[in-house]
Order: structure tokens, then sequence, then C-alpha cells
């Protein structure tokens, strides 16, 4: 990858005051958090920041839902109401994008995600969001899945139906226009 991972001055300030702001405007998924602490992390790690960016810029609407108690990282979820729009049409891995013979996505959700430095949510933690709002009511968004479902050439996904949460299966080729993935970030 040869493009820079870094955001100019102006496009950093501009990308803070807008996570500052959803930060404020949803204070009830990081109450125990402070944004000084959030803004000191953040200005302190470029990209993290590019990252952050790559996330709203495909439709995230990335925020702070907690901290991780082990490593005292700051954590950033994709809190979209729906799974990003720009990260959509997307097999689950390079492995089933190179095993489908026609019809081809562009690429794969694991593919997409390591280009934006995040890391696709994990059932527990697509769980853990759904207990902050009402996600994935119309979409579906894939998840890391556990190695022993992948090796049987499937993949897992969740979304909201219902008033419930659903983890179901799916083949790791299959891609749908409403199916995407969310992302974590550490910062």
């Amino acid at each position: 990858m040869d493009e820079q991972r870094e955001l100019s001055a102006e496009q950093g300030r501009e990308l803070i005051g807008i996570l500052k702001n959803r930060f404020e405007k949803n204070a009830a998924r990081h109450f125990s958090l402070t944004w000084a602490d959030v803004q000191s992390r953040l200005e302190a790690s470029p990209a993290k920041l590019w990252s952050l960016n790559e996330m709203e810029r495909t439709g995230g609407e990335p925020d702070v839902v907690g901290r991780d108690e082990k490593k005292g990282e700051i954590l950033f979820f994709d809190c979209s109401p729906e799974t990003p729009a720009g990260r959509r049409n997307l097999c689950y891995d390079r492995a089933a994008l190179d095993a489908r013979k026609e019809h081809k996505p562009k690429t794969s959700a694991i593919d997409t995600a390591v280009e934006m430095g995040v890391d696709i949510l994990s059932e527990e933690q697509y769980r853990f969001l759904q207990t902050l709002g009402k996600f994935d009511t119309k979409t579906s968004s894939w998840l890391l899945t556990p190695t022993e479902i992948r090796q049987l050439g499937g993949a897992i996904f969740g979304d909201r139906r219902y008033d419930r949460v659903f983890i179901y299966h799916n083949g790791a080729d299959s891609y749908y226009g409403v199916r995407g993935f969310r992302g974590c970030l550490k910062v």
C-alpha cells in the first residue's frame, strides 16, 4: 500500500470535531470516559486517526463504546444505524473471493478491514454493540468467524430482527447488497 496513512492537520481537526460531537450526543455509550482523554489519545496516534477517518468516510459513524480494561485502550465501533453503506457487497475473506468462479464482488470484508486498519467485530462485540441501541434492523454485518466454521466454508453474520439479535451463518463466498461489516478500532 503506497497511500499515505495520515490526515492533514485540517482533516484531523475536522474529524476530531465530528467525533467530539458524536461523543457528546451519545454519552450513554461511554459514560465513564471523558472527551479530553479520548482527544489526547487521538492526537498522539495519527495512524489511528486515519483509520477512524476511513470508518467515517465509508459511513460507519465511529463512536467510543468503552475501554479495554486489560490494555486501557479506548474502543471505537461503527455505530451507524445500518451496516456501513460504503462497505457492503463484500464476501467474507480473500479465500472466499478467490473461490468464486463468477459474479465476484470487488473485494472482501477482511481485506477491506485490513486496508482500513480496523478489526471486524467479533460476535461478543456485536452483541455488546446491540445493548447500546438498535443496529442492523434492515441490514446485516459479517462478524469475525471462528476458525472451525471458516474451515468448513462458512462465515457468520449478525442482525436485529423482531427486536432480537440473531447470529446466522452463510457461505463465506456469498455477498449481498445489505450485508457489510462493522469495524472496531482500539486507540
